[in-house]
């Protein structure tokens, strides 16, 4: 029984990725004799859970003995997680159950080295997130404490595609019509109005919005309450 997936629908539309993790499957079992039953496909869908329609009716196969194995390109293809791989070995690919096998990692669980080789390259996979995770976190920590605004620009200002010579930040500079909406956000606040009062009249009065949209009173919120970035240098 063989398994594909794509994980964006731009992949599915174009259907080339997923012909590719096809024929790599056809082309195993025309080499090493062994009858395809069929293959089922994951259009668009991400490898973050086991709960995927066509995953469920290939291990469903399985559980009806219309296959004695699962087989994909590759075991991303399956899934990403350990704890996930975890339940699928020990539910289905267990020694005497049903085999599990990647072409392209050269995976095999009807041996014990491949069982172990399967648990080897997951468990470095997941080291691997987790610790990109752990920099990435460090690295955000780090540039708050300098001070540095992470996340999309306040109202009234943007990026653009230069870069800080100092920094390597990308430069931020003004935008007039929004700052004009932000001034006119803090000049009705002063006056006594109310988040929905204001949002209103900022649409009434034609100022945009961040996202090009009407007004809500969340966003005046959220203009009111954050200050406006200083430019680098």
């Amino acid at each position: 029984m063989g398994y594909v997936r794509v994980s964006t629908e731009r992949q599915a539309d174009e259907g080339v990725s997923l012909d590719a993790q096809r024929a790599k499957l056809r082309a195993h079992c025309a080499a090493l004799d062994l009858e395809l039953v069929a293959i089922e496909a994951d259009e668009g869908v991400s490898a973050k859970t086991l709960d995927r329609p066509a995953l469920q009716r290939a291990l469903a196969t399985l559980r009806d003995h219309r296959a004695d194995a699962l087989l994909v390109p590759k075991l991303d293809r399956l899934t990403r997680r350990v704890v996930d791989l975890g339940h699928l070995i020990e539910t289905y690919f267990a020694e005497g159950r049903w085999a599990l096998v990647s072409v392209a990692d050269q995976i095999d669980t009807r041996t014990a080295a491949g069982r172990m080789t399967l648990f080897i390259l997951m468990t470095v996979a997941q080291w691997e997130r987790e610790a990109i995770g752990e920099r990435t976190a460090d690295a955000l920590a780090h540039l708050k404490a300098e001070g540095v605004r992470l996340g999309r620009p306040p109202l009234g200002w943007r990026h653009t595609a230069a870069t800080d010579s100092t920094t390597g930040r990308r430069v931020l500079v003004t935008v007039k019509e929004d700052l004009a909406a932000v001034a006119r956000i803090r000049t009705l606040r002063e006056e006594g109005g109310s988040y929905a009062a204001i949002a209103l009249q900022l649409t009434a009065e034609g100022h945009p919005s961040q996202r090009g949209g009407r007004w809500l009173p969340n966003t005046v919120r959220r203009v009111w309450l954050r200050s406006a970035p200083e430019l680098p240098g």
